[in-house]
């Protein structure tokens, strides 16, 4: 008799394993299904500059289905963007290394929560096609406008230049402008030397603008994103921010493996000439990644000269303003 009950017994223990994992998968799709639903009254404010995030969201269509509500928030800078962000308007912000930095001056409950790797390539210092500015060290005397506040990833590679050509930010006069109205200065005559980026650097090159030094050396080339204190202490905001920086982070890829098609419908959607749209994208900060300890490291290098350069007010602690632990409320 002992042995049909020991056999019996088996039987029912292989049975109850061979149910563990759809019943795992089962659970896995109802917790899944219940955040999603849980999700779907939350809505995302998505910020933008220049509608460059926006177009890569749309060309690779990785928001499609997302299990939330979004908009978008378009401004022509980060010193606008940030401003909206810290009023609680905008949860997401996108923006070079130095704009992170001065908006958590300003705003301590800000994080940065994913990395962008780019090229300094995308900014430099422009002169007008007509000028008789040859060189950085030329520009002593002079005025530079810089697009487009205090604490830009512009005004960082004018320092950086100028110091690499043997001058001091006194030798120069900075005017700091938005970078819509520094593109139509510039583009009038009114404006001969202009440190901005793209898109506006960009378009201006094709439009006939001469570099007289580009950010590659100078700038990172570290794009970050970053979310609102308040967003991230919502239970539901967080989750759906985890997930947007993993669709953003597909569209980067998808981005890469198709960059003519990512050009023709960046240009098209930004309503920018093909030629100029083809090296935007290019050298657009398209591979991201949740933010780590060596973008940390990186990024306090930066806080640390601007802030020997009077470019920053104090000095910023980069981990301090840095969320790690956001990919683990991704939804998978």
């Amino acid at each position: 008799m002992s042995v049909p009950t020991s056999f019996s017994t088996r039987r029912r223990a292989l049975k109850l394993l061979g149910a563990a994992p759809a019943f795992a998968a089962a659970s896995l799709f109802q917790s899944h299904s219940a955040q999603a639903a849980d999700l779907a009254s939350t809505t995302l404010v998505l910020g933008d500059q220049a509608g460059g995030t926006r177009a890569l969201v749309e060309a690779a269509k990785v928001l499609d289905g997302a299990p939330y509500a979004y908009r978008w928030a378009n401004f022509q800078g980060a010193a606008p963007l940030f401003e909206a962000q810290r009023a609680g308007a905008v949860d997401l912000a996108p923006a070079g290394d130095l704009p992170v930095l001065a908006a958590a001056v300003g705003d301590p409950t800000l994080k940065i929560v994913a990395t962008r790797v780019g090229s300094g390539a995308q900014l430099g210092i422009l002169i007008a096609p007509d000028s008789t500015i040859r060189s950085v060290a030329q520009l002593k005397g002079r005025t530079v406008f810089v697009s487009s506040a205090r604490g830009s990833i512009s005004q960082f590679q004018l320092y950086g230049a100028l110091a690499e050509a043997g001058l001091s930010k006194d030798d120069v006069t900075v005017r700091f402008i938005l970078p819509v109205d520094g593109f139509a200065a510039f583009a009038s005559g009114s404006i001969e030397a202009w440190a901005t980026f793209d898109p506006y650097y960009g378009i201006a090159v094709q439009r006939g603008a001469r570099i007289l030094r580009d950010g590659t050396g100078i700038n990172s080339g570290l794009g970050f994103i970053t979310a609102s204190g308040a967003s991230l202490a919502d239970t539901r905001k967080r989750a759906a921010i985890a997930d947007v920086l993993l669709r953003l982070q597909r569209a980067g890829e998808w981005a890469l493996a198709n960059p003519d098609a990512y050009a023709q419908i960046y240009a098209t959607l930004t309503r920018s000439p093909l030629d100029a749209a083809r090296t935007i994208t290019r050298r657009a900060s398209l591979k991201q990644h949740f933010v780590s300890d060596a973008d940390i490291a990186a990024l306090q290098k930066v806080a640390d000269s601007a802030n020997r350069d009077a470019i920053l007010p104090r000095r910023i602690d980069v981990r301090a303003i840095s969320e790690t632990r956001i990919a683990q409320s991704a939804t998978g």
